[in-house]
């Protein structure tokens, strides 16, 4: 059902146009004589043209039952879903009668239908009829921005802020806002300073300032702007948060210093602590970033969105048991999406390695994006268990209704393959789907990799050009391929340029950094490949980002450290192949 305007009852309509255009009794509309109705006129054309500018209406225009049937005309309509007519004959009526009311409900009406033109000429009337009113200015001077004539808007603002009830804090702190609306950003700017200079005591002005200036391509002066208005009011949240964001365009260190020293001053200050918790998040600080949750849940220990996020934080830094008893309190505190804990109460269960517990986790998964994921760890669950034909058959029960969730099964029977160390089958499964699919992007990358683990190289190679010429922008695909060619082959070079590629389109990705580091490491340049893989595994300690960080450390002689990485990792990440390879190869069996 299309949502409609709420139209007056009939009754109130009628009420409301007898008041506005107080209807004489027919007797004594008789008895009127010429003269008056003269008057009359001559009084409502003068009004006329002083609201439209425009030439005055035809005579004998007085209320009869002709206009009341017109009102009425247009409330049914507006009830019956013909906005147009009803806006249409409103106009009429604004035009005819000039009184206020008519004309607001005019000015709502056409403003609901869209119809920018037909609104700012009733908001004139509007206002013309009734100058004090601060609704009728405050929309008149919105739709005379929105047409583009900010110099007919700019005194009606003016007014507006000198006129505002409790002072003009609120109105300027709309002012960008209500502007915004314009193309025309340097002319917005030059509005805003010019109606806030009677203000230039409140911070509010500096703050409006700082938005115009900004949308306006000047960075630096809107940063000038804000930091102005937190000198006038050192304790304001929303002031810094604006400067914190102004902050970030131009160092993002710098913002995050601000913020945290903003907190210790402040620390109730709950809204930017989210928003420097996001950034810490944004800056793969996770363990920073976790604290700063904690502190928001511990405020607000009924929200299940902080629930949930803490433990997503809590995983992500391998704290599995932290992440386990906050995903069962966002559960407890009704999180919007339980799928989503369900599936990462089975990861987390799996790193606790109790896994009757995870797979549990994974069958309760009903739906959502998790669903295929969660089947596929239920599989390779099972495949460790029972076997891995069990593991196949019961993703070959699995029923699903689209095509995207058909290759997401296929994808996770590869996957739990790949993991049982069955590259050969994995790879087959993979391949069949492709050739069914023979554009599909993530198939492409998937049998690149399988066709890697295989020695297919050719095929590797085959796929991923395929996929970086259907993906262009794909920094996986031109990783994947730099890796492969760095790690399997002594085509060096060209492995970099390919990896320069990805890097250029995903500058702060962990395992496109490792990549960097590995090939330069292929290259010769040690230092340049110690670099980019001590920037990858502080990103993510990832057991194979520490295998090649280890190998580099002991090849430069530093064995020691390279010892204390490589046992670090595999605590965390025993069953490792990669990581147990290096360490084979360089500390023994």
């Amino acid at each position: 059902m299309y949502k409609q305007y709420s139209f007056l009852p009939l009754v109130a309509a009628a009420v409301l146009l007898s008041s506005a255009c107080a209807h004489k009794p027919a007797d004594q509309q008789r008895v009127a004589n010429a003269e008056t109705r003269a008057q009359q006129q001559e009084g409502l054309d003068e009004r006329v043209r002083r609201v439209l500018g425009e030439a005055p209406l035809a005579p004998d225009n007085g209320l009869d039952p002709d206009l009341m049937y017109k009102f009425l005309l247009a409330e049914i309509a507006g009830q019956r879903g013909d906005i147009e007519f009803a806006s249409d004959t409103y106009l009429q009526l604004a035009r005819i009668t000039g009184d206020a009311r008519v004309a607001r409900r005019a000015t709502e009406i056409a403003l609901y239908a869209k119809r920018d033109d037909v609104a700012l000429e009733t908001a004139r009337i509007w206002y013309g009829a009734d100058p004090n009113s601060p609704t009728a200015r405050r929309t008149l001077a919105d739709l005379l921005i929105k047409s583009g004539d900010l110099r007919s808007a700019q005194p009606l603002l003016a007014e507006v802020l000198a006129t505002a009830e409790g002072g003009p804090q609120p109105v300027v702190m709309q002012l960008y806002e209500v502007c915004s609306k314009h193309p025309d950003k340097r002319a917005v700017y030059k509005l805003i300073r010019d109606l806030t200079a009677p203000y230039a005591g409140l911070p509010e002005s500096y703050y409006v300032l700082a938005q115009a200036a900004y949308a306006n391509g000047d960075p630096e002066q809107a940063l000038r702007h804000a930091e102005q208005a937190m000198k006038l009011r050192p304790d304001w949240q929303q002031g810094a948060l604006l400067k914190s964001l102004l902050l970030r365009e131009q160092d993002r260190e710098q913002a995050l210093a601000y913020m945290n020293e903003f907190l210790r001053a402040h620390p109730d200050a709950h809204e930017l602590r989210l928003n420097y918790a996001r950034a810490l998040v944004a800056e793969r600080r996770y363990a920073e970033a976790k604290e700063e949750f904690r502190v928001l849940l511990d405020a607000n220990s009924n929200n299940a969105n902080l629930a949930f996020t803490l433990g997503l934080l809590s995983a992500q830094i391998d704290d599995p048991a932290a992440a386990d008893e906050q995903f069962k309190n966002a559960l407890s505190l009704g999180y919007g999406d339980p799928d989503a804990v369900y599936y990462q109460l089975g990861q987390v269960n799996e790193k606790l390695e109790r896994y009757d517990e995870a797979a549990r986790w994974y069958r309760a998964v009903q739906g959502g994006d998790q669903f295929v994921a969660a089947q596929g760890r239920y599989a390779l669950l099972l495949a460790r268990r029972d076997g891995v034909d069990e593991a196949r058959s019961y993703l070959h029960s699995l029923e699903v209704a689209e095509d995207a969730q058909r290759v997401q099964l296929i994808q996770a029977e590869a996957h739990m393959l790949r993991e049982v160390r069955d590259y050969e089958q994995s790879y087959q499964v993979l391949r069949v789907a492709l050739d069914e699919r023979p554009d599909h992007p993530a198939l492409l990358y998937d049998v690149a990799l399988a066709a890697e683990k295989t020695d297919r190289l050719d095929v590797a190679e085959s796929r991923l050009l395929k996929l970086i010429e259907l993906r262009p922008e794909s920094a996986q695909a031109y990783n994947a391929l730099g890796y492969t060619l760095a790690d399997r082959t002594e085509r060096y070079d060209e492995a970099r340029e390919y990896i320069v590629k990805a890097l250029t389109l995903e500058p702060d990705d962990p395992f496109i950094l490792d990549s960097m580091g590995w090939v330069e490491y292929r290259l010769g340049k040690l230092e340049e490949g110690l670099r980019y893989l001590r920037r990858a595994y502080e990103l993510q300690p990832d057991p194979e980002i520490a295998a090649h960080l280890g190998e580099v450390l002991w090849v430069k002689g530093e064995e020691d450290e390279a010892r204390r990485i490589w046992n670090d990792i595999a605590e965390k990440h025993p069953d490792n192949e990669t990581l147990k390879q290096a360490m084979r190869k360089y500390l023994g069996p």
